[in-house]
């Protein structure tokens, strides 16, 4: 079985965003940059149902600019056997990327795609979703635990409630969760190897998927600073405090 697992380019977890001054977005110069946490989840367990005979080739693929080559790298590097860019420097929306998920994956056949349940740089938290519908193929969404079986998948997720595991048929698309696994850093050996294992570029009118943007962003803006609290006395100077705040009458 072969496994497709997209992969992100994002602001690494540890950096902390800034506003461009204008209000236009975010600033992304001379920030580090790493794979979203969610997608590196989803190589890691791509990797491990390699390790347990339930795949035989992991496929990454990214839709960015050329820079996510890095990203693909890494996946590499980690164990992915061979990686695919779509090249674009557009800002490209979940369903546009959905669309192009699912050429990649006509083309390539695979019996999972495994993906980060959301990225961490726009949390919208809807590309697996719309890819399943897309694809017409069975979905199970923010997987804490995958075990594969022939040609049926269980995948237990994680819901308000509690846990549900759901049985999926393959070809199906996973969306990972963070208690899914601990994904692994890559060795100096296997980051050589990666160097040297095939990487393809495309560009999304390969694929004939239109990836002008439907939304406009209007403004992005940094969330107000929390103010400094006080202490109070006793019950009488509380109400008081609340009523001059008009928070009750």
């Amino acid at each position: 079985m072969k496994i497709l697992v997209p992969v992100k380019r994002v602001i690494d977890y540890n950096v902390k965003p800034r506003v461009k001054p204008d209000g236009t977005g975010v600033d992304l110069s001379n920030v580090k940059m790493s794979m979203n946490p969610f997608d590196e989840i989803a190589v890691e367990e791509a990797i491990r149902l390699k390790e347990k005979g339930a795949a035989t080739e992991i496929v990454a693929v990214s839709i960015g600019p050329a820079k996510a080559q890095e990203t693909l790298r890494t996946a590499l590097a980690m164990g992915a056997d061979r990686a695919i860019l779509i090249q674009t420097d557009d800002e490209v929306e979940p369903l546009a990327v959905a669309k192009l998920l699912k050429a990649v994956a006509d083309e390539e056949q695979p019996g999972l795609v495994i993906l980060g349940k959301q990225a961490i740089d726009d949390d919208s938290n809807q590309t697996g979703q719309m890819l399943a519908a897309l694809m017409g193929r069975p979905q199970g969404t923010f997987a804490s635990k995958v075990d594969v079986s022939g040609d049926s998948v269980s995948v237990t997720r994680e819901v308000d409630g509690g846990l549900e595991t759901v049985s999926l048929k393959t070809p199906a698309i996973i969306t990972t969760d963070l208690r899914l696994n601990e994904p692994r850093y890559a060795s100096l050996p296997n980051i050589m190897k990666a160097k040297s294992k095939p990487l393809t570029q495309k560009t999304p009118a390969d694929y004939g998927v239109d990836t002008t943007p439907r939304l406009k962003t209007l403004k992005v803006a940094e969330p107000p600073k929390r103010q400094a609290g006080s202490k109070i006395a006793d019950v009488d100077e509380l109400i008081t405090k609340l009523k001059n705040l008009g928070v009750v009458a």
